[in-house]
């Protein structure tokens, strides 16, 4: 399956990534880096809940913060982490050990208005998503 045919890829939220490389990622790293995102710089775990199931979920992200906001690069389009804290409205996000509340999210679309976005996102927001949410 192509990128452009995959669930993932939404209108304004492009999967950048081949499908085989998001399930080597869930299937092998993110298990060698579950444990190094409390110590990596840049990593954080998103802790959601599913959108019919309620399951509890822990997902390791790349967040970049400025003040009270938080962004995350979407290169692999709109999954599944993403659809539930939008669901939901808000969420946990873990970076070192700080915990940290997750409300308003929202999507700004490959092109959009980058303002006040920490500048890495500001960098990447014409090739890719960018999921932004408030710090409670």
């Amino acid at each position: 399956m192509r990128a452009s045919e995959h669930p993932n890829n939404a209108p304004g939220v492009p999967m950048l990534f081949p499908p085989w490389i998001e399930n080597l990622q869930v299937k092998y790293l993110n298990k060698v880096m579950r444990p190094l995102a409390r110590v990596m710089p840049g990593m954080a775990t998103v802790k959601h809940r599913g959108r019919r199931s309620g399951k509890p979920y822990e997902t390791i992200v790349t967040a970049y913060r400025t003040g009270d906001t938080v962004a995350v690069a979407l290169g692999h389009g709109k999954t599944d982490w993403v659809k539930n804290v939008l669901a939901a409205g808000e969420a946990e996000l873990r970076i070192g050990r700080r915990d940290l509340r997750l409300v308003n999210p929202r999507i700004v679309p490959v092109g959009g208005d980058a303002t006040g976005l920490p500048r890495m996102a500001r960098l990447q927001v014409g090739r890719m998503a960018i999921f932004v949410a408030d710090v409670a």
